[in-house]
């Protein structure tokens, strides 16, 4: 039987209902943990879901936003991939503490904790941010098969509908099955990258001090703009959605004990698959600006003038091709964890449950009509710019994923003896605060045409 002495997933003095059902239901405690054994297979037993939502920082969205960034202003944004990803890994822990200790992923726990206009409004706003997400993945999938096989865009983004076949049949080989691909095909992009920096050789020194924040990122309008692109590209909403039902995967002892040992584990597995996605992050925008910008080529618009210019510039003949394969197996990557975010979304927000061929079907439509019509009507430069906006959007959603998990995890009677330290509370709202903040001064360049 689950001991829970310390909180409860049915304490009516913590939540307004009770929790119905589990996180991803045929997925949940599937995944045997042996509790026994050292620390290394435990570990082991733990590991996947990081890397689930270490795609989610990898995928086309952030090469726009991390070329534009490279491209345009050199090293200089490498200290707001830092910061972005040290946000995540909080973020991401915190994530993993709710789904844990309250038995319920995000969605639920605001449907649980919010009445229902509220829940349902933070339901629409999340559905935004997972279409812009999957709008990046159609958008660089699509890309990809264009630069590889000579596909136009608009039928790439077509064909990009079809991987819904592709979703269906990992499901059906279990969770572990999933994990498996996704960490595979992460490992080939990083494989990708080592390539692609050892052939650009950036400037060591210039690259150091990339990390290190100025104030010209806030002043220069255009690089503010790129930077919370990159917050948005990074950060990402559904992932906190995602994680904290993923979690609940793994068949550990719902106790005080079980739930100590997962924390301390899945948070392990999280920042450890963080920190390879800030490798693959940082190696873009090192390859933008060691390729682009120490060139003369910092009117690189998008991924396509990237892929055209690395061969010729780089002198690699291969530097081309490892970069479009990179970006085809983010796009696919991606796309998995899309479609488990939407399901959790919905099932959590509204208590229904569609069948996953379904779900994934509207998702796609959602992300595909906008991406044809510009595709159709711009061309590779309107689709870029799309793939940039998308990213913003996502950016602009964020605080409305945040200051709930944040909340929630800092509540004494939700969370009993795993309440947040007073340290990561005063943490977690300064990062809460710094994220409004940014969201606020981007909508304020919008508004009066400041922003590039």
């Amino acid at each position: 039987m689950d001991q829970q002495p310390t909180s409860s997933a049915n304490n009516p003095a913590a939540w307004r209902r009770n929790r119905t059902i589990h996180s991803l239901a045929e997925a949940y405690s599937t995944v045997h943990v042996p509790m026994n054994a050292g620390w290394w297979k435990k570990l082991m037993a733990f590991s996947g879901p990081g890397m689930m939502v270490a795609v989610g920082y990898m995928d086309p969205g952030n090469w726009a936003t991390d070329l534009a960034g490279g491209a345009q202003f050199g090293y200089a944004l490498l200290s707001v991939v830092l910061i972005s990803n040290l946000m995540a890994i909080l973020l991401q822990h915190l994530s993993v503490k709710l789904g844990v200790v309250a038995e319920r992923d995000l969605a639920q726990a605001c449907r649980d904790h919010f009445g229902r206009k509220t829940s349902f409004a933070l339901w629409v706003l999340c559905e935004i941010a997972i279409a812009a997400c999957d709008l990046a993945e159609v958008i660089g999938s699509a890309i990809a098969l264009n630069l590889l096989f000579g596909i136009p865009l608009v039928w790439g983004v077509i064909i990009t509908a079809a991987d819904v076949l592709m979703i269906l049949a990992l499901q059906s080989k279990g969770w572990r099955a999933i994990e498996t691909i996704v960490a595979g095909l992460v490992f080939l992009i990083g494989g990708c990258f080592i390539y692609e920096i050892v052939a650009s050789r950036p400037d060591l020194p210039e690259m150091l001090r990339g990390f290190i924040p100025t104030t010209q990122i806030v002043v220069n309008p255009g690089m503010l703009y790129i930077a919370i692109g990159i917050l948005g590209a990074t950060v990402m909403p559904h992932n906190l959605y995602l994680h904290s039902a993923i979690v609940q995967t793994r068949d550990y002892p719902r106790d005080d004990t079980g739930k100590r040992v997962a924390i301390r584990y899945a948070t392990a597995d999280s920042t450890i698959a963080l920190l390879f996605a800030f490798f693959i992050n940082a190696a873009i925008l090192i390859l933008a600006a060691a390729t682009f910008h120490q060139t003369g080529h910092q009117d690189v618009a998008g991924i396509e003038d990237a892929y055209e210019l690395l061969t010729p510039v780089l002198g690699a003949s291969l530097a081309s091709t490892v970069f479009a394969v990179a970006l085809l197996a983010s796009g696919q990557n991606s796309t998995l964890t899309g479609t488990l975010a939407g399901q959790v979304v919905m099932e959590g927000f509204l208590d229904i449950k569609l069948r996953p061929w379904m779900r994934r079907l509207i998702t796609r439509l959602i992300a595909i009509i906008p991406a044809v019509i510009v595709a159709a009507m711009y061309g590779a430069s309107g689709v870029n710019k799309l793939l940039i906006l998308s990213q913003v959007i996502l950016s602009l959603q964020l605080s409305f994923a945040v200051v709930p998990l944040v909340w929630f995890t800092s509540s004494k009677i939700k969370m009993g003896r795993f309440v947040n330290a007073p340290w990561l509370i005063a943490t977690a709202w300064i990062i809460t605060a710094i994220i409004a903040l940014l969201n606020a001064v981007l909508l304020f360049q919008i508004v009066f045409g400041s922003a590039e």
